[in-house]
């Protein structure tokens, strides 16, 4: 599987990368996220942590989707939730389900809207969706129904819309989750290639064997974050002494 480079507004040199301070969400007096404080310039960010940690809720955070109820955020020098025309091109997100994140029934209509999102004319947008088809390699998906892509199918299509836009950074939420083991590597290789900063959420550690940063939650808080080797031995090494408990309770919040 071979995809050609696609070329992203300033390289990653220019990027400036993720910055949380004292971050904090909550809804109907519950708090989520509590005090996040971190800095970081690497291009391959790992969030980790269980179910019910609040990984999600910061992927929609740092993508400008939900506003934080104390704190601010910055991804690449913007804040995502206050400029929400710089975020079209400062940070996309790649949801875990791609059926909650596609709108139209073609493969052609969806990944034009982002680039009509982005001011381009019509005849702008159809070039751009068939030359983003082209560089994946999937040049004759461009009629095709969206009902008819299976499960990893529309994870790619969600990618390739994402890509148009060229954002600097991609925040990918769990994307891997419930798809078989040969899609999960065929989209993998996908990620990998992708030329701008990557923000990859999840709790299994061997989705970042390719990153250099990871922070991990619990509970809402931040357990610790820094070289990704070094965070996920102890992530892992805390996974494996819960899940020899004998109470299941004990497995997520």
């Amino acid at each position: 599987m071979k995809m050609e480079r696609i070329e992203v507004r300033n390289a990653k040199t220019d990027l400036s990368g993720l910055s949380l301070e004292g971050v904090c969400f909550e809804v109907a007096g519950r708090q989520i996220l509590e005090d996040l404080s971190l800095r970081t310039e690497s291009a391959r960010i790992g969030i980790v942590g269980r179910n019910g940690s609040g990984k999600s809720t910061l992927s929609r955070l740092i993508a400008g989707l939900i506003k934080p109820s104390s704190g601010s955020i910055l991804v690449n020098g913007i804040s995502p939730a206050k400029d929400r025309k710089a975020a079209l091109t400062e940070v996309g997100i790649l949801f875990q389900n791609p059926d909650h994140q596609i709108i139209f029934p073609t493969v052609q209509e969806e990944i034009a809207f982002g680039l009509r999102q982005l001011g381009q004319t019509r005849d702008e947008a159809a070039q751009g969706t068939e030359r983003m088809l082209a560089r994946f390699g999937k040049s004759h998906w461009i009629d095709a129904n969206v009902s008819t892509l299976s499960q990893g199918q529309k994870q790619l299509l969600c990618l390739m819309a994402i890509s148009a836009m060229q954002p600097k950074t991609v925040i990918l939420d769990e994307p891997l989750s419930g798809l078989d083991i040969p899609t999960g590597i065929q989209l993998q290789k996908y990620f990998s290639g992708y030329p701008g900063n990557l923000i990859h959420i999840t709790h299994n550690p061997e989705d970042l064997r390719e990153f250099d940063f990871a922070l991990w939650l619990e509970g809402g808080r931040l357990v610790d974050f820094g070289s990704c080797d070094d965070v996920l031995v102890q992530y892992k090494a805390q996974m494996k002494k819960w899940g020899a408990t004998d109470d299941i309770s004990d497995l997520s919040d």
